[in-house]
């Protein structure tokens, strides 16, 4: 693949590798294709949602949103519909929200060839990164996730270990520790028979902000997933990573808004 492919290319690639046609990551996923919508059901520590739509009519998209919401609410899972710009009807978000999905914060879905990137970033120092293997490497992650976000990270924890389990080729995690203190951590999900490798996760601990380890772990993933034939870095990136992605080499092609659905309490 040229370093220089274009977004609109890259984009196309994207929905027809990661969308349109996705793949089950997982012995208890179940990823199917339903009329105009590819949907991922999994268990409820999972993520469940709609990966994919391809609605030809205001009416279509209106009764494959009940049929979505029918199908988790039987099973009791909350889910998330991944809008992104691009998808129709362009009112498809309103139409979410009418429906009783609420919208979160937008992201932005940024691409980046594995050999368009520069070298390496080196970590600051008295910093070492290690990769996780095993339970006490999620736990640290997991410590890492609830001090740099601020939020529960049980479902995270359990996630990790999950995939580490049942399909250890296709995750890599990092962590980046300050002696023996767990101060940064990523994750990578590599998806076989595609071109993409997923950045997920990236997060700093707020004293060790600013010095450079997000950089390093997102170009030390870069180099796994190139040795392991993986050519494109995808990445849902916050308002926080925008720039510093940017200035990696990373480039936006869309923005995407998820729309999540809960089960009535």
């Amino acid at each position: 693949m040229p370093a220089t492919t274009a977004p609109a290319v890259l984009l196309a690639r994207y929905d027809r590798e990661m969308r349109l046609h996705a793949r089950p990551d997982g012995p208890d996923v179940v990823v199917e294709r339903v009329g105009r919508v590819v949907r991922r059901t999994a268990p409820a520590h999972g993520w469940n949602g709609v990966v994919w739509s391809g609605f030809t009519s205001a009416q279509e998209a209106d009764e494959a949103i009940a049929d979505q919401i029918a199908h988790y609410m039987s099973r009791r899972l909350s889910f998330e519909w991944k809008l992104y710009a691009h998808d129709e009807p362009a009112d498809l978000g309103g139409r979410l929200s009418a429906a009783g999905f609420t919208a979160e914060p937008d992201e932005t879905l940024m691409a980046a060839e594995t050999d368009a990137l520069g070298p390496d970033n080196a970590v600051p120092d008295g910093i070492r990164v290690v990769p996780v293997t095993d339970a006490a490497g999620v736990d640290q992650a997991a410590e890492v996730h609830e001090r740099a976000f601020g939020d529960d990270a049980s479902r995270f924890r359990r996630q990790l270990l999950d995939a580490l389990s049942a399909t250890p080729d296709a995750v890599a995690a990092v962590l980046a520790l300050a002696g023996d203190v767990p101060v940064s951590a990523a994750r990578m999900e590599l998806t076989p028979g595609t071109s993409f490798a997923g950045l997920w996760g990236g997060g700093t601990v707020p004293e060790w902000r600013g010095r450079g380890i997000y950089r390093a772990l997102v170009t030390h993933r870069a180099r796994i997933a190139a040795a392991r034939g993986y050519r494109v870095l995808h990445v849902d990136a916050s308002p926080q990573s925008r720039p510093i992605l940017r200035r990696l080499g990373f480039t936006p092609l869309t923005v995407t808004t998820p729309y999540v659905y809960e089960p009535p309490q």
